[in-house]
């Protein structure tokens, strides 16, 4: 069915231009944690950074015009600088903060999780379990301190599952493990994040297994959402599948939007899909439409 237009969604995974990765690709002896993107390798047209003599507290400004021309009320940030802080500090209307956490860091990370919370209300965190050094599975007890202050604080755990994009290893994101955590833990609420792939069956037995599992959408392009997943929304999961993009990672909005509009989402799972099922695992009052 269309998309509705009237919806304003929320998008659990938007960011800013990265004027920094511009500056250190350009600037001799500068170095990146990764050569401009970890994963750019599996996107075709990857968006070019801004130049490097901009403001990056603008990039803002250009996140923000960019969720107006496509109705996204509320975007969903990674906490990790100055330019995040002041953007939940001056849009606390448009925009809301989840931590980055490394399991490796122990009882420092729990307390890293509070003193945000206390800070920035942040309503979730953000796990690369394949990303970390060393790396952390979802199931590795490491996590457990953390998920346990999740539970307490009523926050979510947003996780990339699946083979991931950067070439490390992807055994610690099997889609298998979250079975352990969540029989261990069913208070947490658990996002699986970047496609779950090759493990799109197992992720949908365990969606419809656990009541505070769910799926998002974040860092593919909308065709190429797997078809199993489209059909669950459609079926069984339409309270259990969550509208996330990848602005400006690795997809511009023109073309998530666009493409979007070719999915077949029934009529009454697109504002689940958009905005409601977000605003219930985030604890967001949904947004009125902008349109």
């Amino acid at each position: 069915m269309p998309r509705p237009r009237d919806i304003s969604a929320i998008d659990t995974l938007i960011g800013f231009r990265d004027v920094e990765t511009h500056r250190a690709s350009t600037v001799p002896g500068a170095k990146l944690g990764w050569d401009k993107h970890p994963a750019e390798y599996m996107f075709k047209d990857t968006p070019d950074d801004l130049a490097a003599d901009v403001d990056p507290m603008s990039t803002i400004d250009e996140t923000l015009a960019a969720m107006d021309k496509h109705n996204v009320g509320v975007g969903v940030i990674h906490l990790t600088d100055e330019r995040a802080e002041t953007a939940l500090r001056c849009h606390p209307d448009r925009f809301v903060g989840v931590k980055p956490i490394d399991a490796n860091l122990g009882m420092d990370a729990v307390r890293t999780i509070q003193r945000l919370h206390d800070e920035f209300d942040i309503r979730g965190i953000t796990m690369f379990p394949s990303g970390l050094k060393p790396t952390v599975p979802i199931n590795d007890r490491r996590w457990y301190p953390i998920y346990a202050k999740c539970i307490e604080l009523d926050i979510a755990a947003f996780c990339t599952t699946g083979v991931p994009g950067p070439r490390v290893p992807f055994m610690p994101q099997y889609v298998g493990h979250i079975d352990e955590v969540c029989y261990d833990l069913p208070e947490l609420k658990f996002v699986m994040r970047h496609g779950a792939e090759p493990w799109e069956d197992l992720a949908i037995k365990l969606l419809m297994k656990w009541p505070n599992l769910y799926y998002s959408t974040s860092a593919f392009a909308p065709k190429y959402w797997p078809d199993k997943i489209v059909e669950f929304a459609n079926k069984r999961g339409a309270d259990k599948v969550i509208y996330a993009g990848y602005y400006p990672m690795g997809l511009e909005l023109d073309r998530i939007f666009r493409e979007m509009d070719d999915v077949p989402f029934r009529d009454d799972v697109w504002p689940k899909f958009l905005r409601d099922n977000a605003a219930k695992v985030l604890r967001i009052i949904p947004p009125a439409s902008r349109r």
